[in-house]
């Protein structure tokens, strides 16, 4: 690609083309024939390679979200960082979308997106304006974050910087529905940190991104949760995340998407894809619309293509197989699954920062400035770090500290864990499907993880350095 070719974006007014099947409407549908909604977190520097990659995918199950996942430069507007390495031949870990010039990227989705096969830009920003203006320039108007998890895992953006910027964002995207568009936005607050975050406090940042979103004007949104330690309590907390939506978002098109484990991934095959499948089954049991995949080289490197698409139609078999042999009317009924300890700890969660301000956004600076919210192990600045949690007996996540979170007694309070007892932690399911491994893959070795809580190390694909 010529050094022409990766000029930026203009600035100006930004021209919105015709757009085709709003992605809410294509996970409805699908979610009414009986799909589940398989997507990549695919994202390629090269556009040829990008375009290959989205080509690939649109065929490989019967509902499949696009994805262009975006580089780390962009995600922290560092443009002239990427187009240095675009110009000197360094593939970067994702799609430079404010760098190359809107006719390359255009180039990429021509003939590729349609009605059959939306794309959502995924990033990781906590200053995503520049990323949106881009998208919708596109045509584009599907992507995902929020103030708090854009923000807390990724690096030391004040919060305060984070919570306008997606301010300004959300009431940005909102302004396309005026062109006759849908946008969608989805939270990332299910996904705090990927793993050792207890499901309460996962399902309420979830919820509030998700009303932080609503509240700027969307009507398009889905609500992420990423799969943990304990079937069981994953359930659980799904069908708390329903009921909140339903209680909170009444006039609005949402969805639940659900991840792939997000942390230590299995380092064998066998491993990887039984994982896979086990959060397919997850999403038919607790009626999730979609399902961010991983595959079987996560461990190791960064996907390729190929491993994409095994990923997506296994993922896609799995499903089918679980609700063929489940039968009709045979899933959980979710109104009665919500009643469970998960919901309750998610709304109290939830009530106690509503009750701090009537604008949402000074409501969640005022909630981690107290501590009503604290993620454990996060070390942001603007987190209060006193809340500690552990995997028990049974394989669930509970706390074992909540500093100043207005959660009632702790039954394991004071259970602090040492530097080996968090790698055990974060390792617990890896070594769970990895029962046996074969001699020529090692195990993992104790990383610096156990220095520093490895929870920063995690999503390589989409927003390692």
């Amino acid at each position: 690609m010529t050094p022409q070719a990766l000029a930026a974006a203009p600035a100006g007014r930004t021209t919105v083309h015709r757009r085709p099947l709003s992605f809410g409407r294509f996970v409805a549908e699908a979610q009414n024939r009986g799909a589940l909604v398989v997507q990549p977190r695919m994202g390629f520097s090269g556009p040829a390679l990008m375009r290959a990659g989205l080509l690939a995918t649109k065929g490989a199950a019967d509902a499949v979200v696009g994805t262009m996942t975006i580089d780390s430069y962009t995600r922290v507007s560092d443009e002239a960082s990427a187009v240095r390495a675009l110009n000197s031949g360094v593939p970067l870990n994702g799609f430079p979308i404010t760098s190359y010039s809107p006719h390359t990227s255009r180039w990429v989705l021509d003939g590729v997106r349609d009605a059959g096969f939306p794309v959502q830009i995924r990033h990781g920003s906590a200053r995503p304006q520049r990323i949106v203006t881009a998208l919708a320039r596109l045509g584009l108007d599907a992507t995902e974050g929020g103030p708090v998890s854009y923000c807390l895992p990724y690096g030391r953006t004040p919060l305060l910087d984070s919570v306008r910027n997606w301010q300004e964002s959300c009431e940005f995207l909102a302004g396309l529905r005026a062109t006759g568009a849908e946008p969608h936005l989805e939270t990332f607050g299910g996904c705090m940190l990927g793993q050792l975050c207890p499901p309460g406090l996962l399902v309420a940042i979830s919820a509030l991104e998700a009303l932080f979103f609503h509240r700027a004007g969307l009507r398009s949104i889905s609500l992420s949760y990423a799969q943990q330690t304990n079937a069981a309590q994953d359930r659980d907390a799904v069908h708390a995340l329903r009921r909140l939506a339903g209680e909170f978002l009444p006039d609005t098109d949402w969805h639940i998407v659900l991840y792939t484990y997000m942390g230590l991934y299995p380092q064998t095959r066998s491993g990887s894809l039984d994982l896979l499948e086990r959060s397919a089954e997850l999403a038919v049991e607790t009626g999730a619309a979609r399902l961010i995949v991983k595959t079987v080289a996560e461990a190791h490197r960064i996907p390729t293509v190929a491993e994409n698409v095994e990923a997506l139609r296994v993922a896609a078999r799995a499903a089918s197989r679980h609700r063929a042999a489940a039968g009709p009317g045979t899933l959980p009924d979710p109104p009665a699954a919500a009643d469970n300890a998960v919901y309750a700890e998610a709304r109290a969660l939830v009530e106690a920062v509503l009750n701090l301000d009537d604008d949402l956004g000074q409501a969640l600076l005022k909630a981690f400035a107290r501590g009503y919210l604290d993620v454990p192990f996060c070390l942001h600045p603007d987190n209060a770090g006193r809340s500690r949690s552990r995997i028990d007996g049974s394989g669930r996540l509970t706390w074992s500290e909540i500093g100043a979170m207005p959660l009632g007694p702790v039954r394991d309070r004071g259970r602090r864990l040492t530097a080996a007892g968090l790698f055990d932690a974060l390792s617990f399911v890896q070594r769970r499907h990895d029962r046996t491994l074969p001699p020529s893959v090692p195990r993992t070795p104790l990383p610096p993880a156990a220095r520093r809580p490895a929870a920063h190390r995690q999503h390589t694909q989409e927003v390692a350095p």
